[in-house]
């Protein structure tokens, strides 16, 4: 086991290096340039503009090759400093991320986790009852064709617009100011169930129709045909046949929470909800270098963590993986 472990952990660190370096460039093959962004918040003279874009180029340390560059992110990034935002001059990349990240967390968690144990369970309930399939199946896959975005707009203007029954914009009241009150807690819940009912109801269909068609395949495999022949029961056969069929979901499961943040972006945007996709975004709409370097670098975390995690949880659940990579039954 110690080995597999020390095997897995030497693959996800070349890959996260390859990753983060990935993350490095990409921002930089973007046309324009950052501090023009930067600097036509400071000076319209030319000779001002001139003075400060000198200066902040060498603040910024984007006068120096690209080689000393990469080196000093490295170096910058061993210390846990992600750099200063350019969008949000001079607030520092980790402090952006620290206070962006409750909102998305808060969102996207309970949307991910809630919307798999009801997907599946609905999905494995869906496929045993063939006129109960008949109706379902059609609204799984109008729910998980939809684009998040697009689901959001369809929710604010029919729950926001129509209705007023909910808000539409902001994690609050703009009149309010963040506090544990239950006045401010209460406030920001009701601002909360827009964004998180577009993304579980898109979820749920995709959950749903990914259990439906596993459960069914598993029915269908000789070990079910086997118990069927032995006298076993059927519950017991569904059992076992939902226990293989979720082995495929929690996987789904872990790409999904490791990547909870990009899948956030459209949402967020749609209901200008002040999470990592919104931040993110702004980031690329002003070319701050810094801000996606550090907004990315958290996916990829997240990607590869939860993976990591998965890979071992598999191990432990699985008598079959045990063995094949371990030699332990």
């Amino acid at each position: 086991m110690r080995k597999y472990l020390t095997k897995k952990a030497i693959i996800y660190l070349i890959t996260f290096f390859f990753a983060v370096t990935i993350d490095w460039v990409i921002p930089r093959f973007m046309p324009g340039n950052p501090i023009h962004f930067l600097i036509s918040r400071f000076a319209t003279l030319p000779e001002a503009v001139k003075v400060i874009q000198s200066y902040f180029t060498q603040a910024f340390g984007l006068d120096k090759p690209l080689h000393e560059q990469y080196l000093n992110f490295w170096r910058a990034l061993f210390r846990g400093d992600l750099g200063i935002s350019i969008y949000l001059y001079p607030q520092p990349v980790a402090k952006v991320i620290a206070r962006s990240l409750p909102y998305t967390l808060i969102v996207l968690l309970p949307a991910v986790l809630l919307s798999f144990a009801v997907g599946n369970r609905l999905g494995a309930f869906v496929a045993k009852k063939r006129k109960l399939d008949n109706f379902a199946l059609p609204i799984f896959y109008t729910l998980t064709a939809a684009p998040y975005f697009w689901f959001g707009i369809l929710l604010a203007w029919l729950l926001g617009v129509v209705f007023r029954l909910f808000p539409i914009a902001g994690a609050y009241s703009f009149a309010m100011t963040p506090s544990f009150s239950w006045r401010f807690i209460v406030n920001f819940l009701y601002h909360w169930v827009l964004p998180f009912s577009s993304l579980f109801l898109v979820m749920l269909g995709g959950w749903a129709i990914g259990m439906r068609n596993m459960i069914i395949y598993e029915l269908e495999a000789n070990y079910s045909r086997y118990l069927e022949s032995l006298g076993a029961s059927q519950s017991l056969i569904r059992r076992y046949a939902y226990r293989n069929a979720i082995l495929p979901q929690v996987t789904g499961l872990a790409i999904q929470l490791g990547t909870v943040v990009a899948g956030s972006l459209t949402t967020e945007i749609v209901f200008s909800y002040p999470g990592i996709g919104y931040i993110l975004m702004q980031g690329i709409l002003n070319q701050d270098y810094f801000l996606i370097q550090g907004c990315f670098l958290f996916i990829i975390l997240g990607v590869l963590i939860a993976n990591f995690l998965i890979d071992i949880f598999y191990v432990i659940i699985d008598p079959r993986i045990r063995k094949s990579y371990t030699g332990e039954v």
